[in-house]
């Protein structure tokens, strides 16, 4: 075993699981809110994620999303070292690689299979960060230990696991099936050291009476020798909460009286920009996927953020959702670009240095009289102002690279602080763009969207994500072994 620098440094334990999308993210907020409730001061980590949801932190980089709703179950600010390494998908062979909070480069998978072994010190560099200021760390792994043709050079799992000397609990999720086989099947292909790295495992997910799988329990413990450390129940309002994964998003919200309307396009980014909006009575959300037309009865059409906004916009014209636009412009409809989709709508999006792909200049949806430049140099900033039309308090962050101008812009849709103006609107007064991510998330500004619409906007939604936060962190109490846990942790 590598020898851990990490070996005196405060108590932690790490998360992983049985696969991808078991639950791992929304446990660790949950734990992470139960022991911020109890005095400890705790911190999330993550070494390595891969998502297209990012969060801009305090000290001005990206992590993942589900970090970023960890350090709110903390009760603690988001920092760029809960989550050293980001990898965002721009196509399905490659990615941009986020270290520590800054772009690194762009790699294909068998390109960041090669150096991320490299990346370990700076993944370590981090952690050391967050247990120097912490009582508690949980760390959250990726996918799962099982996949061990990814062994080498793991900084995901195991790898970091080791490389930290950290205690392992494993969770597994009932509701897709074969929940026995899926833990039993972990310690079957698991090395005897990082079996014995494993101190328990829970089941996440149940519906129904947990006392039905008493059995299931014994019989795991009896073939693996981990300790059983709970059966927890479905969680309903984990469905209102930010979610990582655009897997996780649903073809509609609501039946209220304004209809929104979202293309879900191949590499959405940060679309929990869109999470407020399904909690409000008075919205219909609809997410429209591949292959199906945007309604004719919208009165909004969203177009939200991109990974690859060029790649998007060729995705969005094979959908024929230009035509579906236009048409629905010409029926009086609205548009609201962010991030992205407001490059989109501009007349042209040009790329000369080949950050996107090759090298050239594509014609955009002309919804907008701007251009946009992709630059190298990426903006991740907090951005805070008022929107002009309502003077509602703006506050969110932006994440892009590129830079866009033109006759439009000259009537922002925002003006943010040190009277910086953000995006634009077209001439006839119904087509926005922002490059403001989390908009909707600010009740100012969500109230006077809506009530352009003659909709309400009843939610408090940053109260209503911590009241949820609180009743998951009671959920988990209640029915996981919080001792047990906490004394793993200790022990390491």
């Amino acid at each position: 075993m590598i020898e851990s620098k990490f070996a005196r440094s405060c108590p932690a334990i790490m998360v992983q699981g049985t696969g991808s999308n078991v639950g791992k993210s929304l446990i660790v907020a949950g734990l992470c809110r139960l022991f911020a409730n109890r005095g400890l001061s705790v911190n999330p980590f993550k070494p390595q994620n891969m998502s297209n949801n990012a969060a801009v932190t305090v000290d001005g980089g990206e992590i993942g999303r589900a970090q970023a709703l960890q350090a709110l179950g903390s009760r603690v600010s988001a920092t760029v070292h809960m989550n050293p390494v980001l990898l965002k998908p721009e196509t399905d062979t490659g990615a941009q690689v986020i270290v520590q909070g800054t772009r690194f480069g762009t790699m294909r998978a068998r390109e960041y299979g090669k150096q991320k072994s490299a990346l370990l010190p700076r993944v370590l560099e981090s952690f050391e960060k967050i247990t120097s200021s912490s009582d508690l760390v949980i760390v959250e792994g990726a996918g799962s230990p099982a996949e061990i043709n990814l062994r080498a050079g793991d900084i995901a799992n195991m790898g970091f696991a080791e490389a930290a000397d950290l205690p392992v609990v494993l969770c597994a999720d009932i509701d897709r099936g074969g929940v026995i086989a899926s833990v039993v099947g972990t310690h079957a292909v698991l090395l005897p050291e990082e079996r014995n790295r494993i101190k328990g495992f829970f089941i996440n997910r149940f519906r129904g009476d947990p006392s039905l799988f008493e059995e299931g329990m014994r019989e795991i413990e009896s073939r693996t020798a981990w300790r059983g450390l709970g059966v927890v129940p479905w969680f309903s309002d984990a469905a209102k909460l930010p979610a990582e994964d655009a897997l996780g998003l649903a073809d509609g919200f609501g039946t209220g009286k304004v209809k929104i309307v979202v293309p879900v396009m191949s590499r959405i980014a940060n679309f929990d920009d869109l999470d407020p909006l399904r909690l409000e009575q008075d919205v219909t959300l609809e997410l429209v996927q591949s292959g199906a037309p945007l309604p004719a009865d919208a009165d909004i059409v969203l177009l939200p953020g991109s990974k690859s906004t060029i790649g998007d916009l060729a995705f969005f014209r094979a959908q024929g959702w230009d035509i579906d636009l236009k048409a629905h412009h010409r029926r009086g409809g609205h548009i609201l670009g962010v991030c992205g989709g407001y490059q989109m709508l501009g007349k042209t999006i040009s790329d000369p240095d080949g950050i996107e792909g090759t090298p050239g200049t594509v014609e955009g949806l002309g919804f907008l009289d701007v251009t946009t430049i992709l630059t190298p140099q990426k903006s991740t900033v907090s951005a805070s102002g008022n929107h002009i039309a309502s003077g509602a308090a703006v506050k969110g962050y932006e994440i892009h690279i590129g830079v866009t101008s033109g006759p439009d812009c000259e009537r922002p849709m925002m003006m943010l602080e040190d009277d910086k103006p953000d995006g634009a609107i077209s001439a006839d007064g119904r087509v926005y763009g922002t490059y403001v991510h989390g908009l909707f998330t600010g009740d100012d500004f969500r109230t006077a969207y809506l009530d352009g619409f003659d909709a309400r906007a009843l939610v408090a939604y940053d109260r209503r994500i911590d009241e949820i936060l609180d009743d998951l962190a009671s959920h988990l109490g209640e029915v996981m072994d919080i001792d047990a846990i906490l004394d793993i942790a200790q022990r390491r």
